[in-house]
């Protein structure tokens, strides 16, 4: 489990900027970008990137699609919706979890082995920061103990306040009793 945890860094910073094998996009169901982290991918990538999305035709919440990076350093970018926060009574920690768990999927399956992702559903979807850092740690550890790939994992945090979070409860996670993080 250990081992698990030392394959997850955070950083701030610009997510359209790392060099990484992948990206993963907050996108919107359309995937056809939007404002925050998905308009940014979307104006760094560049015009084919918005080609290659169409042809997808969409993604429903809690999943996730992959294509190529285009003008990014990152040789895909990861598309997975994140749950719009209803006070978390219409099943958020789940859909926000299964957004992790797919795109750690489709890293595996096309042999990703460095992969960011950035605080999905906490911008204009309204996720509470602290809620949300604690089911992406829970979602990305489980997958990284019960998988070799990716080898590394980095959450891409906007601000330095929400690198503050994410390091908080990584830092609680206590592999050796598998407490649960708060």
């Amino acid at each position: 489990m250990s081992g698990a945890i030392e394959r997850i860094a955070v950083v701030t910073g610009d997510i359209t900027r790392l060099a990484v094998d992948a990206i993963v996009n907050a996108a919107n169901e359309s995937l056809l970008g939007g404002g925050g982290v998905d308009g940014a991918i979307h104006r760094a990538a560049g015009p084919k990137l918005l080609d290659e999305c169409r042809e997808i035709g969409g993604c429903p919440t809690g999943e996730a699609r992959i294509t190529g990076g285009y003008e990014l350093a990152a040789r895909y970018v990861i598309h997975t919706v994140g749950p719009v926060w209803h006070g978390g009574t219409a099943d958020e920690s789940r859909l926000l979890g299964a957004c992790y768990s797919d795109a750690l999927r489709l890293a595996k399956q096309n042999a990703i082995e460095t992969i960011a992702f950035p605080a999905i559903s906490t911008g204009v979807y309204g996720y509470p920061i602290e809620a949300a850092t604690v089911v992406a740690v829970r979602s990305v550890a489980a997958w990284l103990v019960a998988n070799e790939a990716p080898r590394a994992v980095t959450f891409c945090c906007f601000s330095a306040r929400d690198s503050a979070v994410y390091q908080r409860v990584l830092g609680a996670f206590n592999p050796r009793t598998r407490a649960r993080v708060p």
